[in-house]
């Protein structure tokens, strides 16, 4: 069940609402917990119900090491270690049978010149979301940061349907204190409305900005034998930003249907491509992701508390874990390294103190951020390379036919005139679109800063119900979300 489809517009998401404000009002506040719980395995096991057991098992488990590691607090502190380097290890082993068994075997097999059979498993949706919520739950467990809670308040921590398939990646601190207040278990119109204007906003730019986006990047990434120039930089801009329309729009259903629960989730997007460098760009882009990292992987290693080598080689680990979660691929790999690259030299770029032009700051993130998405999406280093070559000209640079009058001087620099876009399926309208979708990524309010001035004022209804209907207007086709694969 994806939350762009009419069975959870419809009738998923306001039955469980009524349930679970109809529980409380009748006074079986007890009854709401365990209610959310069924209804997010159900939500999580609709496509594939035997992946309820998957994360039922991972639940009982992770609660079961964490009781553990709160009875040895203060005993033996190799005990308590072993405990949880069990308790991490079984969470990783289980996410690196399901993402990277495959990605292992392939690779072992092309170095040993083996021929090992694949095991084809059908990666599980949310599994390194709900992983990492709770290889954090455990090292806060065993850093004695918390006490624990009771099972049912830790199971809906972790299953809770809004973040569960796509994030944010939740911090049990953020939500578990959320459960069981009183004012969180009464119907708040306002918070309502706040919740159903983010929903809508979020399902518009899957629906109608970056599945818009979709078909130009399918084709020029998957299909297209070589790009031109003005063809390979729509493509890569394409995706730059159905990347973000669809994964920030995913983000903003998730917080808008928490806040109609009456729980508050972090944001995980700030208008990414206003950065004016790679650090900022990471204190805007998926910033939940940045967070874990930070304080579970780079944190620990080291941080910036030791040598200047030490701390370059952290920020190059962290980001290669980085690029190996988002996908058992070299590609992926290969754009963790990039980023953690472009964060080294950032990094020493500091140390001269030389301030560039904001503008200049600008073009040099963005298109950094933009070219390293290419080997983000390419499923070969092939295909990445194909579209970069177009990128700068290898392949030819063509203009529309209408053009040759008044630009024919071009053909002595070896520009063509004749049918351009061709190879991604675009028209004269492509560019126009792609431009249009780039300034309102970099110039008008994000979600968030819409919500913060939301007010229940006529003109805000009448946005919402445009919003809500050109939304709906557009849904129909089955269209998952990119961080589903990730």
């Amino acid at each position: 069940m994806l939350f762009n489809s009419y069975v959870f517009i419809f009738l998923f998401l306001p039955a469980t609402l009524f349930v679970y404000f109809g529980l409380n009002k009748r006074k079986w506040t007890r009854l709401s917990i365990p209610w959310l719980i069924f209804i997010s395995l159900v939500y999580y096991g609709w496509s594939n119900p035997i992946y309820v057991l998957l994360i039922v098992g991972s639940i009982l488990f992770n609660f079961t090491i964490g009781t553990w590691l709160k009875r040895c607090s203060g005993t033996d502190r190799l005990k308590r270690k072993l405990i949880l380097i069990v308790g991490i290890s079984g969470d990783l082993l289980l996410l690196g049978y399901f993402k990277y068994a495959d990605f292992f075997i392939s690779n072992f097999n092309f170095f040993s010149h083996s021929q090992v059979p694949l095991l084809h498993v059908a990666l599980p949706i949310g599994i390194s979301f709900f992983t990492f919520t709770q290889v954090a739950y455990l090292v806060d467990v065993h850093r004695g940061e918390t006490s624990g809670y009771p099972f049912p308040v830790y199971a809906l921590f972790v299953s809770f349907f809004p973040y569960l398939l796509a994030g944010p990646i939740i911090h049990h601190k953020e939500v578990t204190i959320q459960y069981n207040q009183r004012s969180e278990k009464v119907v708040d119109y306002r918070n309502i409305t706040c919740g159903l204007c983010l929903f809508f906003i979020g399902l518009f730019k899957k629906i109608v900005l970056a599945d818009t986006l979709a078909k130009w990047v399918s084709n020029g990434f998957d299909h297209a034998a070589t790009l031109a120039f003005m063809e390979a930089w729509a493509t890569s801009l394409s995706y730059t930003l159905q990347l973000y329309f669809d994964f920030s729009g995913y983000t903003d259903m998730a917080l808008g249907c928490a806040e109609m629960f009456n729980i508050k989730l972090p944001i995980n997007f700030n208008s990414p491509y206003r950065s004016l460098n790679i650090q900022e760009f990471w204190r805007r882009w998926h910033i939940t992701l940045g967070r874990f990292v930070r304080d579970y992987v780079y944190v620990p290693l080291g941080g910036n508390r030791i040598s200047e080598p030490r701390t370059l080689f952290n920020l190059m680990v962290a980001f290669f874990l980085v690029g190996l979660w988002h996908g058992a691929g070299w590609t992926f790999v290969f754009w963790g390294c990039l980023h953690g690259g472009a964060l080294v030299i950032h990094r020493l770029w500091r140390k001269f103190n030389i301030r560039m032009p904001r503008f200049l700051a600008w073009v040099l993130t963005f298109n950094f951020v933009n070219g390293a998405w290419v080997f983000f999406r390419a499923k070969t280093f092939g295909d990445a390379t194909k579209v970069l070559k177009g990128m700068v000209g290898m392949n030819g640079v063509v203009f529309p036919e209408s053009w040759g009058q008044e630009l024919r001087g071009l053909q002595d620099y070896g520009v063509r005139f004749g049918q351009w876009l061709v190879n991604i399926g675009g028209n004269q309208y492509t560019l126009i679109v792609i431009g249009i979708f780039l300034l309102i990524s970099l110039v008008s309010r994000n979600s968030n800063e819409m919500v913060a001035r939301f007010k229940p004022t006529f003109l805000h209804l009448i946005f919402l119900c445009i919003v809500a209907f050109i939304s709906i207007l557009y849904l129909g086709s089955y269209s998952e979300f990119l961080y589903f694969r990730f």
